[in-house]
């Protein structure tokens, strides 16, 4: 009879039975620790150096949401409530908090960065971060951005919402193209949207605007761009023209500016598929 009985399966069911146990002993042991801790301390991480929120801010919201944490009982802070109230703030992108046994409330916060500022064409003012989020402007911080006015009919209503309009969402995309790039990042600094609902761009070097006109095919445009600036404007100077035209990914159409360039052709057109050696040709060819 003690042949048919399976040791193995008995021992294994034993080890479990033991594990759990301990494992209930060990759950009802934290409970009751935990139900007679006190909070000692609250730890506020906000990664970044300039910012919109800072500690003393964070400290306002956890004070109005739970009170003072320091000498409340853990068991009676609403630890998720309290994350959700941090999370709430329009500059604050995600927020955990999370208690230690030692008695801390740890809030670790991330926030909202902002990539573009718009100026609307009733002159409403707000910011669109990377991720394509509208957020307020502050009082506080203002960031050196990339700032975006003209014919902008995207309106904002105070809360954190995503762009609506075409128009809104070329600028968002232009902007993120423009900030991951080190040349253009240093060389663009604002965006104009004209009566025709193209984007022009305001460069910091060169008297000349760059019309881009809507934010498909970013890559060509950007490299004839570059093509251009290596290639031209060397041979006729900064100054040369009043505009450069690119929202054709084939060809590139450029302005004169009759000021400084009077022994320009009004106008020159360059194929963007063109080599070197026929740019340079072209070049010398507009300024007889």
């Amino acid at each position: 009879m003690l042949k048919r009985i399976k040791w193995k399966a008995v021992l294994i069911l034993l080890t479990w039975v033991i594990s759990l146990g301990g494992l209930v002993v060990l759950m009802s042991f934290i409970e009751i620790k935990k139900g007679s801790l006190v909070c000692r301390d609250i730890k506020v991480l906000i990664p970044g150096i300039e910012s919109f929120i800072d500690r003393h801010e964070i400290d306002l919201i956890i004070q109005q949401k739970e009170g003072k944490l320091v000498g409340q009982r853990m068991s009676s802070i609403d630890i998720h409530g309290l994350e959700n109230a941090i999370k709430a703030n329009p500059y604050i992108e995600d927020a955990k908090v999370y208690a230690d046994m030692d008695g801390t409330v740890n809030v670790l916060v991330r926030q909202r960065e902002p990539l573009l500022r718009i100026i609307n064409y009733v002159n409403q003012d707000y910011f669109i971060d990377r991720k394509g989020i509208k957020i307020p402007t502050s009082a506080n911080f203002t960031p050196n951005l990339l700032v975006a006015n003209g014919f902008i009919m995207e309106s904002f209503s105070g809360k954190v919402d995503t762009a609506h309009t075409r128009i809104a969402s070329a600028l968002y995309k232009t902007a993120l193209y423009i900030e991951n790039d080190t040349l253009w990042k240093e060389q663009i600094e604002q965006l104009y949207v004209n009566e025709h609902q193209d984007i022009e761009m305001i460069p910091r070097v060169g008297n000349h605007r760059i019309l881009l006109g809507n934010a498909d095919s970013l890559d060509i445009k950007f490299r004839n761009l570059l093509v251009f600036y290596k290639n031209a404007i060397p041979r006729v100077g900064w100054e040369a023209y009043k505009t450069i035209n690119i929202k054709y990914t084939n060809q590139i159409v450029c302005e004169k500016n009759i000021i400084d360039s009077t022994r320009l052709k009004s106008t020159v057109v360059i194929k963007a598929a063109d080599t070197i050696e026929t740019l340079q040709d072209t070049l010398k060819t507009a300024t007889h």
